[in-house]
């Protein structure tokens, strides 16, 4: 099956959509502000060391401290059992670390002192000796080959290692060749400026969004790359020519009046990918809430009723929510842990169906997951690394409103609080008079059906209540002038 990548860059930023069998099927965005961290490598220091959680704080001259935990340091992990961490860092130590998950939310960067630098068919590990492969590559006679292959490319004098990537299969020597000249060059650079660098320094940017699509998400079924920047094309076409050159005649520079991201429907789908429910064709539904701990995605077959029976109606709504869920990740960038709440199904081969369809589903995401099937709940757990911001987090912020709640309180709550706490005040200070400030809905109710309870209290506390509209307010906000 062929695909469509579309590139729309704006000097605010750059968006990338992945268009497959006719759908968007994955979105990236990355702004020029807030760049994201993944691959960096900086010159560290070691602000703290913490014995109890066996990690420690660097400092790699951002807002909050990056957190390195022992079982990321690199010299620990051939030991057995590994040093403490209070006896491989000290505070005030300079180290290379390399950033493996941005800030999210509250939490800093999490590094690694495991360095590794990625080409188009090749990961570099300059602290390696071994060479691995992909897992996606199952084929052992596959494996031994591009093993064998390597091999005989790389120098004589060569003490890194390697990983080889999956596209490699596609690759002829000379490109691979070339992938190892452009990692080694990489390297040598890395290590010159930190030898030259005082801690904390950025030492090694990792390559751009626009750049990354050709290194990472061109593929042998890609047949075209749309870009609507002609300079951003031009970036793009020296920089393929030079280092992926069966990628170079794929690029193609859109001229056209009509926005790329509208002509393809991009716009709409990025509306929909920020909503709570997602629509089945079938008239089912999927419904996704995103936590700070996991997601969870429920599936319910609305307005689908099927043609037989009531369990043929479950099974094919499970089967189309299977698709659709494995799309929605990606979608999404949904990371983390994630439960899946299936309709119920009794039938263990109706089970087995679905979990089928969603672990073919999810064979092509880039992204490394692990499924574990249904629970005695009748829940699939599964987990997919998150490296970066999900979608909505980096379009969309808490609502101001309900701080994320995603509800308000009711206008009589709000009525209730207000008159608890005039009784408060009344209590602490002597005020000729109350004068309630509040939102049009909570003013209303108070001049309607708790006009009663509002004399009442005036009666009680010996003084008079007053009204005034804030327009300003949320329907929970809320003040009391003492007059």
């Amino acid at each position: 099956m062929s695909e469509e990548i579309l590139i729309n860059v704006t000097p605010q930023e750059t968006r990338v959509a992945l268009i497959y069998l006719g759908a968007v099927q994955e979105l990236h965005i990355e702004r020029a502000s807030q760049r994201g961290l993944v691959g960096n490598i900086y010159l560290g220091r070691v602000s703290r060391v913490l014995p109890g959680m066996q990690s420690a704080f660097v400092d790699i001259g951002l807002e909050r401290a990056a957190f390195l935990h022992v079982a990321d340091i690199w010299e620990t992990r051939s030991e057995s059992p590994p040093r403490p961490i209070e006896r491989i860092l000290y505070e005030g130590q300079s180290l290379l670390v390399q950033v493996i998950k941005d800030p999210i939310g509250s939490k800093g960067a999490r590094l690694s002192t495991q360095l590794s630098m990625a080409g188009r068919f090749l990961v570099y590990l300059p602290q390696e000796t071994r060479i691995g492969i992909s897992q996606k590559i199952e084929d052992e006679a596959e494996r031994g080959m591009l093993r064998d292959r390597l091999t005989r490319i790389l120098p004589q004098d060569e003490h890194g290692g390697f990983i080889i990537r999956t596209m490699a299969n596609m690759a002829e020597d000379m490109e691979l060749a070339a992938d190892v000249e452009y990692l080694h060059a990489i390297w040598d650079a890395v290590q010159a400026r930190a030898a030259a660098s005082q801690a904390p320094c950025l030492i090694y940017q990792e390559l751009d969004l626009a750049h990354r699509v050709l290194r990472d998400m061109a593929a042998a079924e890609t047949t075209r790359i749309r870009i609507d920047s002609r300079e951003t094309h031009q970036r793009m076409l020296a920089f393929a020519q030079e280092f992926t050159r069966n990628v170079a005649d794929k690029l193609d520079l859109y001229t056209a009046e009509r926005p790329l991201f509208d002509l393809y429907g991009v716009e709409e789908e990025v509306e929909r990918a920020l909503a709570r429910r997602v629509d089945l064709k079938s008239g089912g539904y999927l419904i996704v809430d995103q936590t700070e701990a996991l997601t969870t995605i429920d599936v319910n077959t609305g307005a689908f009723t099927g043609v037989r029976s009531f369990d043929d109606t479950i099974f094919k709504t499970n089967l189309e929510a299977a698709q659709a869920i494995a799309r929605q990740l990606r979608l999404r960038n949904l990371g983390g842990i994630i439960i899946l709440d299936f309709i119920d199904m009794e039938n263990t081969e109706h089970k087995e169906a679905v979990l089928a369809e969603l672990t073919r589903a999810l064979a092509r995401d880039r992204t490394r997951m692990t499924i574990n099937g249904f629970t005695s709940l009748g829940l699939v757990e599964m987990t997919r690394k998150r490296t970066r911001e999900s979608l909505a987090r980096v379009l969309c912020e808490p609502c101001p409103t309900c701080q994320g709640r995603g509800q308000v309180k009711t206008a009589q709550t709000v009525c209730y609080e207000i008159l608890r706490a005039i009784v408060r005040e009344a209590r602490q200070f002597n005020a000729r008079e109350f004068r309630i400030l509040a939102s049009q809905p909570v003013i209303d109710l108070f001049l309607d059906e708790e006009s009663q309870n509002l004399a009442q209290l005036s009666d009680f506390v010996g003084k008079p209540v007053s009204l005034q509209v804030e327009t300003l307010f949320t329907q929970e906000q809320y003040d009391i002038i003492l007059l």
